[in-house]
């Protein structure tokens, strides 16, 4: 274990030499010693520990505004698609979305499916994009009733299907590359907004 010894003629010359025209400042004793407090970053600092966080936080948000602009702070990269639970949920989600005259996009996935785990990072940022314009919805065909599956007509997984008026109007199943997907769903969605 090492111990940190201050060298004594650099404590004594910050302690007992002062500058011409300087006034004396009074020792403060932190332990054993007294050690003078300076102003120029050497030594200790006399601000207090609220004012020390604040020019903290200061510091941070004139880091963070020097990467992003306010725009895109306040937009976000991505948004976490809500679940639907049953039947009666997505009846519940088709009349808002109904009232609303918005269409729903539903993302049909299983736990199990690589590519369904592969694809919904991607979808949900596509989430972010279409944020006001249109809702996005999760169901894991293996958590839900086999009534609900019945209901969205799913045979192949990743689909994703655009709702509007309580209808399913079309759909993509996607069984190939991902970025490929998520261009036909987005060409779907243009269709629909």
């Amino acid at each position: 274990m090492s111990i940190l010894i201050p060298n004594p003629h650099i404590l004594y010359r910050e302690i007992y030499q002062k500058e011409p025209g300087q006034q004396q400042q009074q020792p403060r004793r932190y332990g054993s010693g007294s050690i003078k407090p300076r102003q120029n970053g050497y030594g200790f600092d006399d601000r207090s520990r609220n004012e020390l966080l604040l020019l903290r936080r200061k510091r941070d948000i004139i880091r963070a505004s020097a990467f992003w602009s306010s725009s895109e702070i306040s937009k976000p990269s991505s948004m976490e698609m809500e679940n639907i639970l049953d039947s009666q949920h997505l009846d519940q989600i088709l009349d808002t979305a109904k009232h609303l005259s918005q269409p729903i996009l539903i993302d049909w996935m299983a736990a199990w499916c690589r590519k369904c785990i592969y694809l919904k990072p991607k979808v949900e940022k596509l989430a972010a994009e279409y944020d006001t314009k249109l809702k996005f919805y999760c169901v894991d065909v293996n958590s839900v009733p086999q009534a609900l599956v019945k209901r969205g007509n799913i045979s192949k997984m990743p689909t994703i299907q655009i709702w509007k008026d309580g209808e399913m109007k079309a759909e993509v199943i996607g069984g190939h590359k991902a970025w490929l997907v998520i261009e036909e769903v987005r060409e779907m969605i243009q269709q629909f907004l």
